[in-house]
């Protein structure tokens, strides 16, 4: 009876993949080898919740339902709080095991916590997008504690939200407390563990901190220094194989590993810097302004500067000046570039009244070809990604629409909720039965070899990606 109830199942996802009839049969077979405890699972996640088969399996190991009405009401509970179709198939995708929650129980007290320290609807849904496994953390024995944590290092609880905004997942891991003792205990001044809080909370739950610490202070940093703690966010966020290969940069252009180790001791942020931007700032001062690559050693600050909005319309400027004989040949490039807006103009545009609106022209229209720049560049490296977002509030409506948090009144019946996932889950899949049977087959292998040993260890699957600061 179970099997045939498995393979009922199995003739419903057969007919929403509109598959042809040669394959569903090899499709039936290969599902059902899969345990009958994670049939239903598995059916579930792929229908209405967007997972690829291969996801699915995975996942359906830490989940064990055999009615829908748990999970059904998980999705309802995000959905009455605001969270748009696509949004819910993120949290799920990322922490499927939130749907074996009790909502009211497990996921409300939370919600209703981060609403008494003042965040807004659309803070609570950044933030539980971004980082969903805080939902199945215990918020009198871990959430809360973790919290006063970074409220005793600002000043509000509003600072404390905007933290929580930039890096949420920070706060369900438990090694951010012990490696924050550490820091303290090694002469890190507080306003310096509230920076790195702040600007990048996630090297607070990083593995061998002690190691790091111990690195930098025999590079010569001084811990109750800030530029220790820039030093120390540079470190954990650029891993060895990137740190390398930024080095090569620098010794491409004529540094020696003295000349890249002093420029960090001056300024820990410039190896915070892609790879691409650090090449292009020295291209343009070596190759275009014709300068000694050694001079930016002087100034590594410029690394950080933007080469189309602020190092090239700048350079523009002087080198009419030059031209004219308005300004000696030689003269340093570097200091004008570190001057405020206002000054720079005050004293190399405006200063000149004879040409004053002819080196305007100059920089404005180097300023407008740099925006015009770094817009295709935004364009050409961050693709819309929700291009198949939908709210839930335009479930039926042809349009797209933005995040919109809906009134009580508005929100679809359950029912009408799981339609819609399961449409958007059936739009955006492709399956790919040979190598969905490949999978079938391997999964338990796989799991024995590979998955098994990080999760006895209690090792975290996720993977940090190195990020580039913007400046």
């Amino acid at each position: 009876m179970k099997k045939f109830s498995t393979l009922r199942i199995l003739h419903r996802r057969h007919c929403l993949l509109n598959l042809n009839p040669p394959f569903s049969v090899c499709f039936n077979f290969n599902f059902a080898t899969v345990p009958q405890s994670q049939s239903f699972v598995v059916s579930y996640l792929v229908s209405t919740c967007g997972f690829s088969p291969e996801s699915a399996l995975s996942a359906s190991r830490y989940l064990r339902f055999k009615s829908s009405q748990k999970p059904d009401s998980v999705l309802a509970f995000l959905s009455e709080h605001g969270f748009s179709v696509s949004q819910i198939h993120t949290v799920v995708k990322r922490e499927s095991r939130i749907l074996r929650c009790n909502p009211d129980k497990v996921l409300l007290p939370k919600f209703q916590f981060l609403r008494s320290k003042g965040a807004s609807s659309a803070d609570i849904i950044h933030m539980i997008t971004t980082g969903p496994r805080f939902l199945l953390g215990s918020l009198n024995n871990h959430i809360v504690p973790a919290y006063h944590l970074v409220r005793s290092f600002v000043d509000s609880d509003k600072q404390v939200i905007t933290c929580l905004r930039r890096n949420f997942s920070f706060i369900a891991d438990s090694r951010v407390s012990p490696n924050v003792q550490l820091l303290l205990d090694n002469g890190v001044k507080r306003s310096s563990i509230a920076m790195m809080f702040c600007m990048r909370s996630s090297i607070l739950g990083s593995y061998n901190l002690s190691h790091t610490i111990c690195e930098l202070k025999e590079m010569g940093f001084d811990t109750s220094k800030t530029t220790f703690a820039v030093a120390l966010m540079a470190k954990k966020t650029v891993n060895k194989a990137k740190w390398v290969e930024k080095v090569e940069v620098f010794k491409k252009w004529g540094w020696s590993e003295e000349h890249v180790l002093e420029a960090f001791k001056k300024l820990p942020y410039c190896m915070l810097n892609s790879q691409e931007k650090i090449d292009a700032v020295f291209s343009f001062w070596v190759e275009v302004l014709g300068y000694s690559s050694l001079e930016l050693l002087k100034y590594p600050v410029i690394f950080q500067l933007s080469l189309p909005k602020r190092i090239v319309p700048r350079s523009m400027v002087l080198r009419f000046l030059e031209k004219e004989g308005l300004r000696k040949k030689g003269a340093s490039y570097a200091m004008p570039q570190l001057l405020t807006e206002n000054a720079f103009l005050k004293k190399f545009v405006y200063g000149f009244e004879k040409h004053s609106s002819q080196l305007l022209k100059i920089y404005e229209k180097s300023m407008n070809q740099g925006n015009t720049t770094t817009e295709e560049s935004k364009v050409k490296k961050r693709p819309h990604r929700n291009r198949h977002h939908r709210s839930l509030s335009s479930v039926g409506n042809d349009k797209h629409s933005s995040v919109k948090l809906q009134a009580p009144s508005e929100v679809p019946a359950r029912s009408t909720l799981i339609k819609s996932l399961k449409k958007t889950a059936s739009d955006h899949r492709s399956v790919n039965l040979k190598q969905f049977e490949a999978t079938v087959q391997d999964f338990k292998p796989k799991m024995t070899q590979s998955e098994r040993p990080r999760r006895e260890s209690g090792e975290l699957a996720d993977s940090t990606e190195e990020k580039h600061m913007n400046y």
